[in-house]
């Protein structure tokens, strides 16, 4: 009995700690962004997290399909260059607290698109939720203006919603995946897949630069190896422990933390609007991430 409540508690702090994780990519982001471009910032970011993560793919796992190679191939395309390349163009024009607020969104995009694509049913009032958390992210994206510090746009806003539009979607393909694989598995293979897509992109727009300070490449090896690496081992380890159900509620960590260090570390300013939003928006995420299914 005792071992089972230490392992659950250790099973509890993994997902905390992955969501803690989750929550400091936008604030090194916004220190990348000093010298690199957002271009630049992904695809080091992605391969410093493709480091780590490939030695996962070596262990002995039932290899992919042939049929499953262009869903695994479309779901890393979507999921790394699609998903991060919008999503830190909308960080490098709003605020960190502002961005990760928009991300709390996921949970209910998730529950939505499982209604249109995967015929699940959600009842009135889940919609009903659905449309709190809209009118939320609608909040934040109209609250621009802020009297003192860094300076949220309603373009980053809705640049960082697409982006989880996106993160949907890969979500979405990756459950096909999920359901013959381990999910780790899965998750390494479709960073790796969308990181050599994201290369590809990368030698097409520019040639990467490496003459960057210290503090620069701190940050993004941080976004890579905590934020990206660190964050999925860290969930899937405590995901494999705990139930799905109660799981989910750790995801809501990522953007408490953000936000949380977009106004004490970067002195960024919420306007009462955006809190509202926040809140609509993190309550929404609360209800569907504790609801079977999602």
């Amino acid at each position: 009995m005792r071992t089972r409540i230490r392992g659950s508690r250790l099973a509890a702090a993994s997902l905390a700690f992955a969501g803690c994780l989750w929550g400091t990519g936008f604030f090194f982001g916004k220190i990348a962004f000093e010298e690199m471009s957002v271009t630049e910032n992904v695809t080091f970011r992605f391969l410093f997290g493709s480091v780590v993560l490939f030695p996962f793919l070596l262990k002995r796992r039932r290899p992919f399909r042939l049929k499953e190679l262009s869903l695994l191939l479309l779901a890393g395309v979507i999921g790394v260059p699609v998903q991060f390349l919008v999503q830190f163009e909308g960080l490098r024009l709003t605020t960190v607290s502002h961005a990760s607020l928009v991300v709390a969104t996921l949970p209910m995009l998730l529950a939505a698109g499982s209604a249109v694509f995967l015929h699940e049913r959600l009842t009135v009032f889940e919609w009903g939720m659905l449309l709190v958390s809209a009118i939320g992210a609608a909040l934040i994206a109209l609250s621009s203006y802020s009297p003192t510090g860094p300076q949220p746009t309603t373009r980053g806003d809705l640049l960082v919603l697409l982006s989880m539009v996106a993160a949907a979607a890969m979500i979405l393909l990756s459950k096909r995946l999920i359901d013959g694989h381990d999910p780790l598995q899965v998750t390494v293979a479709i960073i790796v897949t969308g990181t050599v897509m994201l290369l590809f992109w990368t030698a097409f727009r520019q040639p990467l630069r490496f003459r960057f300070s210290p503090e620069v490449w701190g940050a993004v090896a941080a976004q890579g190896v905590l934020a990206t690496a660190g964050a999925y081992l860290f969930w899937n380890w405590g995901l494999a422990r705990m139930a799905a159900a109660r799981s989910g509620a750790f995801l809501n960590l990522e953007p408490i933390v953000g936000t949380l260090l977009g106004l004490s570390v970067l002195h960024e300013v919420l306007a009462i609007s955006a809190v509202i939003g926040g809140a609509m928006i993190v309550g929404s995420a609360i209800f569907f991430t504790r609801r079977p299914g999602v």
